[in-house]
C-alpha cells in the first residue's frame, strides 16, 4: 500500500459562462469533456471536468460553472497559476495556434530551465503551458483538436501565491511528503519523489500583495492524489493530530474527498484515484451526458430545465 501523497489529482477553477468555458478548454486547449455533472452541493449549476481521453488524475482541470459570478482578485492565499505540461518543442505550435484563436501568449523567461507560455482564460485565469517530459500513462485524446504530438499532457504545476512561506512550506514537507527541489528568488518549487509533471507545487512568497479574492477566474482549490479509501483515511488522522480542521469523507462518485485549509490560506483537497469516471459512463462516450448523484435523480428534470444547454464543439448538443 502506498500511503505518500502521488501527485495532484485534480485543480477546481470558477467560471462565470459554462459554455465558454467548455470553448476555450475543448475546443482551443484541446482538453477532452470527461464529465458533464452539477455541483453537489449547488446542482443548478454545472461541474466540468476536463482532462485527457480517459480522465486519468493528474491532468484533471475542473470548473465550477456560476453565471453571474464576479471576477476575482489575484493576491495571497491563492493559486494564482496553473500550469499544463506541453511536450518539448512544442511552444512554436501552441504560440501560432493561440494566436488563430485571437488569445495572447507571452512567452516568459525560463523557469527552473524549462521554456513556458502564459496567458489567460475567458474569466481571466492565469494559465502556463510549460515544455516538459510527460508523467507516464497519458492518453491523447485522438478526437480533439489538437495533434497529438503537441496535445497538453496533463497537469506540470500549481503556484500558490502566499504572505509568508515558510508554515506552507513545513506542511508540504513535515507532513505530505514534499521536498525542496529549487529555488529562484522568492520562487520555491516543492516536489513529490522525482517531481515528474503532476508532482510540483511553487510557492511565490510576496509578503507586499494583498489578499485575494476567489471567484471568476480563481483556482477554488487543490485536490492531491492518495490510491486508495484506507490510505486517505490514515491521511485524515494525521492531518488532525497536526492540529488542521479537516472535513469528513465526501463521496464525489468519482472519487472520495476531504478538504482543509493549508497556513497560508489555500484549499486542500486528498482525493482518492478510485472509482474513476468510467463508473456510470463508457470510457468512448465520457462527457456526453448529464449525469447527477443518485441522491439527485429524482430532481433530474428540475435540475435539467435550470442548467442552460452545452454544445460540443462539433454543435452536437449534449
Amino acid at each position: 500500500m502506498n500511503e505518500q501523497i502521488l501527485g495532484i489529482h485534480h485543480v477546481t477553477a470558477i467560471c462565470d459562462d459554462a459554455q465558454t468555458n467548455l470553448d476555450f478548454y475543448s475546443g482551443v486547449l484541446g482538453l477532452r469533456l470527461v464529465k458533464r455533472t452539477v455541483n453537489f452541493d449547488a446542482p443548478e449549476s454545472y461541474h466540468l471536468y476536463y482532462g485527457d481521453y480517459s480522465g486519468r488524475p493528474g491532468t484533471l482541470l475542473t470548473f465550477f460553472a456560476w453565471p453571474g459570478i464576479r471576477r476575482g482578485r489575484s493576491g495571497t492565499g491563492q493559486v494564482n497559476f496553473t500550469a499544463f505540461a506541453i511536450p518539448p518543442g512544442s511552444i512554436d505550435f501552441w504560440k501560432g495556434h493561440l494566436a488563430r484563436n485571437d488569445i495572447t501568449a507571452t512567452e516568459k523567461p525560463p523557469r527552473f530551465g524549462e521554456d513556458l507560455l502564459g496567458l489567460t482564460d475567458p474569466d481571466g485565469m492565469s494559465l502556463e503551458l510549460i515544455e516538459t517530459e510527460a508523467s507516464p500513462g497519458f492518453v491523447p485524446w485522438k478526437d480533439g483538436p489538437i495533434p497529438a504530438e503537441y496535445a497538453i499532457r496533463g497537469l506540470h504545476s500549481v503556484t500558490a501565491e502566499e504572505e509568508g512561506y515558510e508554515r506552507t512550506a513545513k506542511l508540504l514537507t513535515d507532513a505530505l511528503g514534499f521536498h525542496l527541489a529549487q529555488q529562484e528568488r522568492n520562487r520555491f518549487r516543492y516536489k513529490i519523489g522525482t517531481g515528474t509533471a503532476g508532482k510540483t507545487i511553487d510557492l511565490l512568497c510576496t509578503p507586499d500583495t494583498q489578499r485575494g479574492i476567489v471567484a471568476s477566474g480563481s483556482v477554488h482549490h487543490v485536490a492531491w492524489r492518495t490510491e486508495s479509501d484506507v490510505t486517505q483515511l490514515t491521511w485524515r488522522n494525521k492531518i488532525v493530530e497536526l492540529g488542521y480542521n479537516i472535513s469528513p469523507v465526501m463521496d464525489r462518485d468519482y472519487f472520495h474527498s476531504i478538504y482543509f485549509r493549508e497556513p497560508g490560506g489555500v484549499l486542500f483537497e486528498i482525493a482518492t484515484d478510485p472509482p474513476g469516471f468510467t463508473i456510470d459512463e463508457p470510457l468512448e462516450e465520457l462527457g456526453t451526458h448529464l449525469r447527477i448523484p443518485t441522491w439527485l435523480e429524482p430532481a433530474r428534470s428540475q435540475i435539467e430545465k435550470l442548467l442552460p444547454p452545452l454544445h460540443l464543439e462539433q454543435k452536437a448538443v449534449l
